[in-house]
């Protein structure tokens, strides 16, 4: 219906100007919200965006759209998207609307629908949402439309609610005074983080905190992106180095080595620390590193898999009762704050693991076994992809498969994942083993049958 829009579980996103415009975002929002009135939840909906140029238009044309069902909006303005999870739990609202694209591009943008509980739309509650949108729904009368308030205290009782976690040691981290080197891609981050930050007593050295969502470098926080951020370590002699995505739900670290050491290993320390303090699984994607299996191993506990995107992890951590959970793209859930990826809680729990080691992030990270991770994608090709699935199968039989979301092949030591992503038109090929050439190796092959289609 919306050629070149991307729709799926995680909202809908496009490129600003072609297949985004102020009509489709108007029309998804006027949906979003007759469907959130029809399951009686109440009328009200919370709207936050993150720093994207895009952001200030569709944010006005998301208010109007809500208004003219009958919704009443309150507006948290520029904030991260799990600042706008927790502010639709407090506000006890029928659902929230974060406008933002995460780690796309720049001329990205994007819908992100919310629940009343604070969860992203689950599969079936997002077919259902579009569904309405796509059809006819009432409008509110004149007598009827919806109002506007404004909550500009969302981001600091965010920041309160990390800080009241039982585990992090508020006076131990600020008489600690940690160097911290911070980059935050001129995205929501800088809304948020600094304040934390000097909440907790650090020496911070920072990049990019301008709000302004004109990105200097990819927006996604993956090593080849952090290079400024290694050599600001360095030159400050920081800690540890911190760089958020544009919507803050995302962290990766840099050692005090200045060395990029992948987002993966956001979830593995925090999954460290958590299990110091909780009993319980941990809970992570096909697409995370073994190194979280290590740290759950060495705490006497499991890794369980579920499908790729956050909703995904999140309600299976509430299923089986999880300690932590994330995704190794670095984002770290953890339930009792809320079942949200949620960097500042990535940056307190790196702090108060850091603080408990007493040793350099080197050091802990040399504790562990290596592994290579390589990460790869091309565009999506337009024939079905269950064959390159069985070319897979047949080509790796010796694997032990999983299909949950596309095929993850593994074996004792590696693992490859083959996936067609949910946010942009693209096949992810993501591959670990014990060296690069390995992992490298499982990229190429698996890549084979794709580059066949193409």
């Amino acid at each position: 219906m919306y050629e070149g829009l991307m729709v799926s579980v995680s909202g809908i996103r496009g490129r600003v100007g072609e297949a985004l415009t102020p009509e489709v975002v108007t029309g998804f929002a006027a949906g979003f919200g007759a469907w959130a009135r029809s399951r009686e939840k109440g009328r009200t909906i919370v709207v936050g965006r993150d720093s994207r140029v895009s952001g200030p238009m569709f944010h006005r044309a998301v208010l109007a759209a809500l208004q003219s069902v009958g919704c009443d909006v309150v507006d948290v303005g520029l904030a991260p998207t799990p600042t706008i999870q927790l502010a639709v739990e407090h506000h006890r609202a029928a659902g929230g609307l974060a406008i933002t694209a995460s780690h796309n591009p720049i001329e990205w943008n994007a819908l992100k629908f919310i629940g009343p509980t604070g969860l992203f739309l689950d599969a079936d509650e997002a077919a259902e949402m579009r569904q309405v949108a796509q059809g006819d729904f009432a409008r509110a009368t004149w007598d009827q439309l919806g109002q506007v308030s404004v909550d500009d205290g969302a981001i600091a009782r965010h920041i309160e609610s990390v800080l009241a976690l039982d585990f992090i040691d508020v006076e131990a981290i600020r008489a600690r005074r940690f160097r911290v080197a911070l980059d935050c891609a001129r995205g929501a981050g800088g809304a948020i983080i600094p304040a934390l930050l000097d909440r907790l007593g650090c020496d911070v050295t920072a990049i990019n905190l301008e709000t302004d969502g004109r990105f200097p470098r990819p927006p996604e926080p993956v090593a080849a992106n952090l290079g400024d951020l290694e050599r600001l370590v360095l030159e400050a002699r920081s800690d540890v180095g911190f760089a958020t995505d544009p919507d803050v739900d995302r962290l990766a670290l840099v050692s005090d080595k200045g060395k990029a050491i992948g987002e993966d290993w956001t979830l593995a320390f925090a999954a460290r620390l958590a299990l110091r303090y909780r009993q319980g699984p941990v809970v992570a994607n096909l697409s995370t590193s073994r190194v979280v299996d290590d740290v759950a191993a060495e705490a006497d506990t499991t890794v369980l898999r579920a499908p790729v995107g956050e909703v995904n992890v999140a309600v299976k951590m509430r299923d089986v009762g999880a300690a932590i959970g994330g995704e190794g793209n670095g984002g770290v859930i953890l339930s009792e704050l809320h079942l949200g990826r949620d960097a500042p809680l990535a940056v307190a729990m790196t702090l108060q693991m850091l603080l408990e080691d007493d040793a350099p992030m080197s050091q802990t990270l040399a504790r562990f076994p290596s592994y290579s991770i390589v990460k790869d994608k091309l565009d999506r090709p337009a024939a079905p992809l269950d064959t390159v699935y069985a070319s897979l199968r047949r080509e790796f039989g010796d694997a032990e498969a999983n299909d949950l979301d596309g095929l993850r092949l593994s074996w004792s030591d590696r693992w490859v994942h083959v996936r067609p992503s949910g946010t942009e038109p693209i096949v992810r090929v993501i591959a670990e083993a014990p060296s690069e050439a390995e992992a490298r190796d499982l990229v190429a092959r698996s890549r084979a049958p794709l580059d066949a289609l193409r």
